[in-house]
């Protein structure tokens, strides 16, 4: 279980690949929402469960990859 109050604004978020996912906007209960302002997320505000979170340290790390986040990720309406 990941601690969830080591989650703060602008940490960059990578897939289990290394890559760059987004960074966190904010936390909204089992979910984080990215950075509307990253290149990674398109511009646009996306979702994904906290339940793919590896660890945090300087970066919050996921257990999937960057592809299988981007693919599986969800679009705030």
């Amino acid at each position: 279980m990941v601690d969830l109050s080591l989650l703060r604004e602008s940490l960059e978020v990578v897939g289990s690949d290394g890559g760059h996912v987004g960074r966190v906007d904010r936390v909204h209960g089992d979910q984080i929402e990215l950075a509307r302002l990253d290149l990674g997320s398109g511009f646009k505000h996306h979702l994904i469960p906290t339940s793919w979170i590896a660890h945090v340290d300087a970066h919050v790390h996921l257990n999937v990859t960057k592809d299988e986040a981007r693919a599986r990720w969800t679009e705030k309406a």
